[in-house]
Protein backbone atom coordinates (compact mmCIF):
# COMPACT_ATOMS: atom_id res chain seq x y z
CA UNK A 1 0.00 0.00 0.00
CA UNK A 2 1.25 3.64 -0.78
CA UNK A 3 1.23 6.21 1.87
CA UNK A 4 1.53 9.90 1.45
CA UNK A 5 4.27 11.17 4.27
CA UNK A 6 5.21 14.74 5.42
CA UNK A 7 8.12 15.67 7.24
CA UNK A 8 8.02 18.56 8.72
CA UNK A 9 11.05 20.37 11.00
CA UNK A 10 13.12 23.00 10.19
CA UNK A 11 16.49 20.78 10.95
CA UNK A 12 17.34 19.43 7.70
CA UNK A 13 19.44 16.60 9.04
CA UNK A 14 16.61 15.87 10.83
CA UNK A 15 14.38 15.56 8.04
CA UNK A 16 16.72 13.22 6.04
CA UNK A 17 17.22 10.97 9.29
CA UNK A 18 13.80 10.55 10.03
CA UNK A 19 13.17 10.11 5.90
CA UNK A 20 15.75 7.35 5.84
CA UNK A 21 13.85 5.62 9.08
CA UNK A 22 10.73 5.98 6.84
CA UNK A 23 12.30 4.14 4.37
CA UNK A 24 13.34 1.27 6.08
CA UNK A 25 10.18 0.99 7.68
CA UNK A 26 8.35 1.07 4.27
CA UNK A 27 10.97 -1.84 2.78
CA UNK A 28 10.44 -4.25 5.53
CA UNK A 29 7.09 -3.63 5.25
CA UNK A 30 6.13 -3.88 2.01
CA UNK A 31 4.55 -0.42 1.78
CA UNK A 32 5.78 2.77 -0.46
CA UNK A 33 6.15 5.66 1.27
CA UNK A 34 5.86 9.02 -0.74
CA UNK A 35 7.59 11.40 1.31
CA UNK A 36 7.83 15.54 1.24
CA UNK A 37 9.49 17.45 3.31
CA UNK A 38 8.64 20.86 5.13
CA UNK A 39 11.34 23.06 6.55
CA UNK A 40 8.25 25.48 8.54
CA UNK A 41 4.54 24.98 9.33
CA UNK A 42 3.72 28.00 7.18
CA UNK A 43 5.51 26.09 4.17
CA UNK A 44 3.46 22.91 4.83
CA UNK A 45 0.50 25.11 5.17
CA UNK A 46 1.25 26.74 2.05
CA UNK A 47 1.23 23.48 0.06
CA UNK A 48 -1.60 21.46 1.74
CA UNK A 49 -3.56 24.12 0.08
CA UNK A 50 -3.45 22.06 -3.07
CA UNK A 51 -2.20 19.07 -1.63
CA UNK A 52 -4.59 17.95 1.46
CA UNK A 53 -4.75 14.47 1.22
CA UNK A 54 -1.11 13.36 3.42
CA UNK A 55 -2.01 9.85 5.25
CA UNK A 56 0.30 10.78 7.76
CA UNK A 57 2.52 13.87 9.48
CA UNK A 58 5.82 13.49 11.36
CA UNK A 59 5.85 16.82 13.00
CA UNK A 60 8.52 18.68 14.93
CA UNK A 61 6.87 20.46 17.32
CA UNK A 62 9.79 23.60 18.21
CA UNK A 63 9.98 25.50 14.95
CA UNK A 64 10.11 29.12 13.90
CA UNK A 65 6.99 31.24 14.27
CA UNK A 66 4.45 28.21 14.30
CA UNK A 67 5.11 24.95 15.89
CA UNK A 68 4.00 21.85 15.02
CA UNK A 69 0.92 21.59 17.31
CA UNK A 70 -0.33 25.11 16.50
CA UNK A 71 -0.13 23.39 12.60
CA UNK A 72 -2.00 20.49 13.65
CA UNK A 73 -4.68 22.26 15.66
CA UNK A 74 -5.16 24.20 12.46
CA UNK A 75 -5.47 20.76 9.99
CA UNK A 76 -7.63 19.54 13.01
CA UNK A 77 -10.34 21.65 11.99
CA UNK A 78 -11.42 19.97 8.56
CA UNK A 79 -9.10 16.93 9.21
CA UNK A 80 -9.90 14.18 11.41
CA UNK A 81 -8.20 11.63 9.75
CA UNK A 82 -4.66 12.25 8.88
CA UNK A 83 -2.78 10.67 11.31
CA UNK A 84 -0.60 12.99 13.46
CA UNK A 85 3.05 11.85 15.03
CA UNK A 86 5.21 14.67 16.91
CA UNK A 87 8.88 14.60 17.39
CA UNK A 88 10.37 16.35 19.75
CA UNK A 89 13.40 16.90 22.26
CA UNK A 90 11.22 18.33 24.87
CA UNK A 91 8.35 16.32 26.63
CA UNK A 92 6.67 19.03 28.31
CA UNK A 93 4.29 19.62 25.18
CA UNK A 94 2.57 15.89 25.47
CA UNK A 95 -0.59 17.31 27.20
CA UNK A 96 -1.35 19.50 24.17
CA UNK A 97 -1.10 16.69 22.28
CA UNK A 98 -4.68 15.30 23.20
CA UNK A 99 -6.06 18.22 21.70
CA UNK A 100 -5.54 16.97 18.44
CA UNK A 101 -5.86 13.61 18.44
CA UNK A 102 -1.81 12.98 18.36
CA UNK A 103 -1.05 9.13 17.60
CA UNK A 104 2.25 9.30 19.52
CA UNK A 105 4.84 11.88 20.66
CA UNK A 106 8.58 10.43 19.67
CA UNK A 107 12.00 11.80 21.90
CA UNK A 108 14.77 12.69 19.75
CA UNK A 109 17.22 11.47 18.75
CA UNK A 110 14.06 8.85 17.21
CA UNK A 111 14.86 5.35 17.96
CA UNK A 112 13.67 2.86 14.68
CA UNK A 113 12.05 0.78 16.43
CA UNK A 114 9.81 2.86 18.14
CA UNK A 115 9.21 4.79 15.34
CA UNK A 116 8.60 1.62 13.24
CA UNK A 117 6.14 0.96 15.69
CA UNK A 118 4.44 4.11 15.47
CA UNK A 119 3.87 3.88 11.67
CA UNK A 120 2.29 0.28 12.04
CA UNK A 121 -0.30 1.76 14.51
CA UNK A 122 -0.97 4.65 11.91
CA UNK A 123 -1.59 2.40 9.19
CA UNK A 124 -4.05 0.25 10.87
CA UNK A 125 -5.90 3.51 11.80
CA UNK A 126 -6.03 4.37 8.27
CA UNK A 127 -7.77 0.65 7.33
CA UNK A 128 -10.16 1.10 9.82
CA UNK A 129 -11.12 4.28 8.47
CA UNK A 130 -10.83 3.23 4.66
CA UNK A 131 -13.14 3.63 1.99
CA UNK A 132 -14.76 1.32 0.35
CA UNK A 133 -17.47 0.12 -2.19
CA UNK A 134 -20.42 -1.51 -1.19
CA UNK A 135 -20.96 -4.34 -3.79
CA UNK A 136 -24.59 -6.16 -3.61
CA UNK A 137 -24.95 -9.00 -5.07
CA UNK A 138 -26.77 -12.20 -4.83
CA UNK A 139 -28.63 -11.22 -2.05
CA UNK A 140 -25.49 -9.88 -0.26
CA UNK A 141 -23.69 -6.72 0.48
CA UNK A 142 -19.93 -6.42 0.97
CA UNK A 143 -17.41 -3.66 1.48
CA UNK A 144 -14.04 -3.81 -0.69
CA UNK A 145 -11.59 -1.60 0.36
CA UNK A 146 -10.95 0.87 -2.78
CA UNK A 147 -7.09 -0.21 -2.21
CA UNK A 148 -8.04 -3.34 -3.05
CA UNK A 149 -9.53 -2.89 -6.46
CA UNK A 150 -7.77 -3.40 -9.25
CA UNK A 151 -10.08 -2.31 -12.13
CA UNK A 152 -13.78 -2.88 -12.50
CA UNK A 153 -14.68 -3.90 -15.96
CA UNK A 154 -18.69 -2.57 -17.41
CA UNK A 155 -20.64 -6.15 -18.76
CA UNK A 156 -24.02 -4.63 -20.32
CA UNK A 157 -26.67 -3.90 -17.27
CA UNK A 158 -23.70 -5.39 -14.82
CA UNK A 159 -20.45 -4.23 -13.45
CA UNK A 160 -17.73 -6.63 -12.44
CA UNK A 161 -14.97 -5.76 -9.68
CA UNK A 162 -11.65 -6.90 -9.42
CA UNK A 163 -9.42 -7.80 -6.67
CA UNK A 164 -5.78 -9.55 -6.45
CA UNK A 165 -7.96 -12.89 -5.28
CA UNK A 166 -11.59 -12.43 -6.16
CA UNK A 167 -14.47 -10.79 -8.54
CA UNK A 168 -17.48 -9.59 -8.17
CA UNK A 169 -20.77 -8.97 -10.19
CA UNK A 170 -23.33 -6.91 -9.52
CA UNK A 171 -26.09 -5.03 -11.58
CA UNK A 172 -24.97 -1.15 -12.09
CA UNK A 173 -23.48 1.09 -14.39
CA UNK A 174 -19.84 1.61 -14.74
CA UNK A 175 -20.98 5.69 -14.38
CA UNK A 176 -22.87 5.36 -11.69
CA UNK A 177 -20.16 2.58 -9.74
CA UNK A 178 -17.38 5.47 -11.17
CA UNK A 179 -19.17 8.01 -8.22
CA UNK A 180 -18.20 6.18 -5.38
CA UNK A 181 -15.22 5.69 -6.45
CA UNK A 182 -11.74 8.07 -5.72
CA UNK A 183 -9.17 10.14 -7.75
CA UNK A 184 -7.00 6.90 -8.17
CA UNK A 185 -9.39 4.89 -10.07
CA UNK A 186 -9.17 6.31 -14.16
CA UNK A 187 -11.63 5.52 -17.22
CA UNK A 188 -8.98 4.08 -19.57
CA UNK A 189 -11.35 2.57 -21.98
CA UNK A 190 -15.48 3.39 -22.43
CA UNK A 191 -15.74 0.05 -20.30
CA UNK A 192 -12.54 -0.56 -18.14
CA UNK A 193 -12.12 1.63 -15.04
CA UNK A 194 -8.17 0.71 -13.28
CA UNK A 195 -6.98 1.41 -10.13
CA UNK A 196 -3.18 3.75 -10.77
CA UNK A 197 -2.29 2.29 -7.31
CA UNK A 198 -2.04 -1.21 -9.31
CA UNK A 199 -0.49 -0.50 -12.97
CA UNK A 200 2.81 -1.30 -13.39
CA UNK A 201 3.36 -0.77 -16.80
CA UNK A 202 1.94 1.46 -19.68
CA UNK A 203 1.81 -0.23 -23.13
CA UNK A 204 0.18 1.30 -26.50
CA UNK A 205 -2.91 -0.51 -26.14
CA UNK A 206 -3.26 -1.82 -22.83
CA UNK A 207 -1.64 -1.52 -18.96
CA UNK A 208 -0.07 -4.44 -17.16
CA UNK A 209 -0.80 -4.28 -13.55
CA UNK A 210 1.49 -5.57 -10.96
CA UNK A 211 -0.39 -9.18 -10.68
CA UNK A 212 0.22 -9.81 -14.31
CA UNK A 213 -3.37 -8.71 -15.81
CA UNK A 214 -3.86 -6.53 -19.05
CA UNK A 215 -6.29 -4.30 -18.85
CA UNK A 216 -7.07 -2.67 -22.17
CA UNK A 217 -7.27 1.11 -22.59
CA UNK A 218 -8.18 3.41 -26.03
CA UNK A 219 -5.70 4.76 -28.19
CA UNK A 220 -3.98 7.53 -27.39
CA UNK A 221 -4.68 7.04 -23.72
CA UNK A 222 -1.30 5.86 -22.70
CA UNK A 223 0.28 9.19 -22.25
CA UNK A 224 -2.89 10.55 -20.24
CA UNK A 225 -2.73 7.78 -17.92
CA UNK A 226 1.47 8.75 -17.55
CA UNK A 227 0.38 12.44 -16.83
CA UNK A 228 -2.32 11.18 -14.32
CA UNK A 229 0.32 8.86 -12.58
CA UNK A 230 2.60 11.40 -12.32
CA UNK A 231 -0.13 13.61 -10.92
CA UNK A 232 -0.83 11.87 -8.46
CA UNK A 233 2.24 9.86 -7.33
Amino acid sequence: MRYKIAICDDCEADRQYIAGLVQEWAAKTGHIAGIAFFSSAENFLFHYEDENDYDILLLDIEMGEMDGVQLAKKLRKTNQTVQIVFITGFPNFMAEGYEVAALHYLMKPVQTEKLSTVLNRAVDNLAKQEKCLRITFDRQTEFVPLREITYIEAQRQYVVVHTDTLEYRMKASLTDTKKELDDYFFQCQRSFLVNLCHVWRIHGDFVELKNGTQVPISRGMAQKIGKEMIRLF
